[in-house]
């Protein structure tokens, strides 16, 4: 059963924080707002919860698993980021935009596109993302709360609405989504603020002279 933690949207009480980052220092999941969808996440260095994230998501270990950090000189801490790249970037964050870069280091074997050796990063546009980044001091992971392509049939990620038609749990009202979770997660964070249901926009930049848009979400962007 899940932990509901109600935290204020601008100023999150610093004891909540305190426990949800020592939940997620423990190796807890957890479904969050972002400034996209809601996403299910944990500390990106907790292999254990990374492990959960992908059963829960029921994704294979060659799919890269993209996370959060605070900010365009965090986000160089994780992967390389060329002059060209950093200019682009910084016109764009926060915001909701993922982009694809080649890997430090740094980041586990477990997030990434094991063929490529990249892997997606997004610094979000919300207080409650950032304070959690910031006391937690690791990027965190950030998957939507929908089903993968790998589980379009599972009905755990398609629950039946009244109609009997099956629906993608991203497009769930926020108390159902809630509820569908429930016993799935360690914690879920309600910061009060309105449900948005559109993705972020996905950008390639391992080409930095050739950017490429792979997927048009609320991030507004152009190739020149």
């Amino acid at each position: 059963m899940a932990t509901i933690h109600k935290l204020h949207p601008d100023n999150p009480q610093p004891r909540a924080i305190a426990q949800i980052v020592a939940a997620l220092r423990d190796g807890a999941i957890m479904l969050y707002p972002t400034d996209t969808v809601y996403a299910i996440g944990c500390d990106l260095m907790s292999k254990s919860a990374v492990q959960r994230v992908r059963q829960l998501k029921q994704m294979s270990n060659d799919k890269p698993l993209t996370f959060l950090c605070s900010s365009l000189s965090n986000i160089a801490e994780y992967a390389d980021v060329t002059n060209v790249n950093y200019r682009l970037m910084k016109s764009l964050v926060p915001g909701p935009f993922t982009f694809i870069l080649p890997a430090t280091k740094l980041v586990p074997k477990l997030v990434l596109n094991p063929k490529r050796k990249t892997t997606g990063i997004r610094v979000p546009d919300h207080g409650v993302s950032q304070t959690l980044i910031e006391a937690l001091g690791n990027p965190i992971i950030s998957t939507s709360a929908n089903q993968s392509k790998e589980n379009l049939e599972d009905e755990d990620f398609m629950p039946q609405s009244k109609n009997g038609k099956r629906r993608n749990v991203c497009e769930l009202p926020k108390i159902e989504l809630f509820d569908h979770f429930y016993k799935l997660v360690d914690l879920i964070i309600d910061d009060g603020s309105d449900q948005t249901f559109e993705v972020s926009t996905i950008i390639d930049l391992t080409d930095d002279l050739h950017p490429q848009i792979l997927r048009q979400g609320l991030g507004k962007f152009e190739l020149s």
